[in-house]
């Protein structure tokens, strides 16, 4: 059930990020409550799933997931342009994430 919360998590904290965006600087009232509601959430759902997977681990793969799902949010939904450096940072990221999941045994099963 931890893997779920830390999923949980990542989702509203997706939610959240990029309705920052379209909130205009918290002008436009909508976006702006899913920027609050989506980050309390994301807090309390990270909460629960550090009841079973250590802080820096969880800590991690919510920042290392969230950061490469924001970046193809920005490129699909509000077409921003990245370029290469970007890329292969946000790749090294991405194996970053995939060497903590499916290497380390400091996280609970």
């Amino acid at each position: 059930m931890h893997w779920a919360y830390l999923l949980f998590a990542v989702l509203l904290e997706i939610t959240a990020t990029s309705s920052l965006q379209a909130s205009r600087g918290f002008s436009r009232w909508l976006p702006s409550l899913f920027v609050l509601l989506g980050g309390c959430g994301s807090w309390f759902f990270l909460s629960l799933a550090l009841r079973r997977i250590p802080l820096g681990l969880a800590y991690a793969l919510w920042c290392g997931v969230g950061i490469v799902a924001i970046a193809l949010v920005g490129r699909l939904v509000y077409r921003q342009q990245l370029d290469l450096p970007a890329w292969i940072g946000i790749a090294l990221i991405v194996c970053g994430v995939l060497v903590i999941r499916l290497g380390s045994r400091s996280i609970a099963a």
